[in-house]
């Protein structure tokens, strides 16, 4: 019997998992890694990072599982997405790394927005906005405010695809992130060479990977220099992946029609099966062929979730445990008496796809304990992914959601989750399901299985659901209510760069 090995390069660490064929974790492996804050709105990684914390984490898990590295078959990794790399003619970075939640290219997002070139038609059908996280914005930053490095940089691509490099020597963009975040779009003309034509900017072309690589297709074999660092042969399968929560949707073997998959950690990420191609305001997508071929993929996005809650505790409560911060929150009422949080700490991605928005907490009393507050800011998270769902309309209707990721470990969070939304939630058997996701990609390009959807079913295993609670459900409604209103209502005290 033969391994995988899947990987998943998130925001603060690059996390290797050993799989055998049913999907099961034989052993797992770490390497971190940290991100620097040069300005507020700003966010920035070092590549070389992620290459040691790559190697860390393979060698890690390999230990760990007592699997033999001949026994490899192949390994794939997911990544943050929009993580941009600009790189000299050797692949070395020219510069750090802008990380995914970097937003300083919001006026350069507005450019985009202003062309009206018909390659916007997935953001918001083509009403907009334009995140500023985005591959585009973020160039057009590049070669606006740091020109000598844009011109010195004959690539410029994004961590999957300098990762995927420092692997094989072969520089490909994955069709997964190039469709949901290049504005490169199987079904409409393919490269966006018209909108980078309005944008002055054509010379972008010349710097992107041109070869395109799909989820699950081989990229090519390790080299011997990257075979060493990580422990394995060379020659060993590199197969292609893609941005980690996509991945994830493989993971959690969400792939028909109303299904979502809700990827939770530093952010969330709510991706859903569309029942037909769809554009509308509020919502990002769909993107054909992203994931499986021939399904479009509706997405919606909170920047700042798991993150909001580790800066409650770093800054308010560092000796409590999470424990303990839950159960006095789960002890209050819904809408924590009064209190009321917006959660766009890191600005607003869907549906207001607004940089500038911030977080606020709001109805303030003398009462209020650092419980309420925890609670408030739990519940905005929660209220922020229903406003998401809702914003979907008529194109997707959820009929089953699976949950992955940091709130999969808190009842609470779940919890308040379900009675938000409404809707119950699975929970899979194997939580790291970008780093499942990973694998299974892995399996299929071995030859393994013939379809994603096929690998997905024999590996994914469903471990638990939640039920909503219909009276906090219902209690909820003019929370939720309030919690609209709020950004309208904040959004001109925002407005000063």
């Amino acid at each position: 019997m033969g391994y995988v090995i899947g990987i998943d390069g998130g925001t603060e660490s690059l996390r290797a998992h050993v799989f055998d064929l049913d999907g099961r974790s034989l052993g797992s492996g770490t390497g971190s890694y940290q991100t620097d804050f040069p300005a507020p709105g700003q966010a920035e990684q070092n590549p070389e990072a992620w290459w040691q914390a790559y190697g860390i984490a393979v060698r890690g898990a390999l230990s760990a599982s007592g699997v033999a590295p001949d026994a490899v078959l192949a390994l794939a990794a997911d990544t943050t997405s929009c993580t941009v790399v600009a790189c000299d003619g050797g692949g070395r970075p020219l510069r750090p790394a802008l990380l995914w939640m970097d937003v300083r290219a919001h006026r350069e997002a507005e450019a985009v927005a202003a062309t009206g070139d018909p390659a916007l038609r997935i953001n918001g059908g083509g009403r907009g906005p334009v995140s500023p996280e985005w591959m585009i914005p973020k160039a057009l930053w590049l070669k606006g405010n740091q020109p000598d490095i844009y011109a010195a940089a004959p690539r410029i691509c994004e961590y999957q695809d300098w990762l995927n490099w420092r692997l094989t020597g072969r520089w490909c963009a994955s069709l997964n992130n190039v469709s949901m975040r290049w504005h490169y779009q199987v079904d409409h003309g393919g490269w966006p060479e018209g909108l980078l034509a309005r944008l002055d900017a054509a010379d972008l072309m010349e710097k992107w990977p041109r070869a395109i690589v799909a989820p699950g297709a081989e990229v090519g074999g390790l080299t011997a220099e990257a075979a060493a660092h990580l422990g394995l042969p060379a020659g060993t399968k590199v197969v292609q992946g893609g941005a980690d929560a996509f991945i994830g949707m493989i993971g959690l073997n969400v792939a028909r029609p109303g299904e979502l998959a809700l990827i939770t950690g530093s952010s969330h990420l709510q991706l859903g099966v569309a029942a037909r191609p769809a554009h509308a305001p509020g919502v990002w997508g769909t993107y054909m062929d992203a994931v499986y071929p021939g399904r479009p993929i509706i997405e919606g996005g909170q920047t700042s979730t798991g993150s909001v809650i580790a800066w409650f505790k770093r800054n308010f409560a560092p000796d409590t445990p999470f424990e303990a911060l839950n159960a006095a929150a789960e002890a209050l009422p819904p809408g924590a008496e009064g209190l009321l949080a917006q959660d766009h700490f890191q600005g607003n991605r869907t549906p207001h796809t607004d940089a500038l928005s911030r977080g606020a907490i709001t109805g303030l009393t003398l009462k209020h304990t650092p419980a309420h507050v925890y609670r408030a800011l739990v519940e905005s998270v929660c209220m922020g992914t229903r406003l998401i769902v809702d914003s979907f309309g008529e194109a997707f209707t959820p009929r089953r959601i699976v949950v992955a990721g940091g709130a999969t470990r808190a009842p609470f969070w779940l919890q308040v989750h379900a009675d938000t939304l409404g809707v119950p939630l699975e929970l899979p058997e194997q939580p790291e399901a970008p780093a499942l996701g990973s694998g299974i990609l892995a399996a299929v390009g071995a030859g393994q299985f013939d379809r994603i959807e096929d690998a997905a079913a024999a590996m994914v295993r469903v471990a638990s659901t939640i039920e909503p609670d219909a009276a906090r459900h219902d209690a909820y409604a003019p929370i939720y209510d309030r919690y609209r209103a709020a950004y309208a209502a904040l959004k001109p005290l925002n407005e000063t760069p």
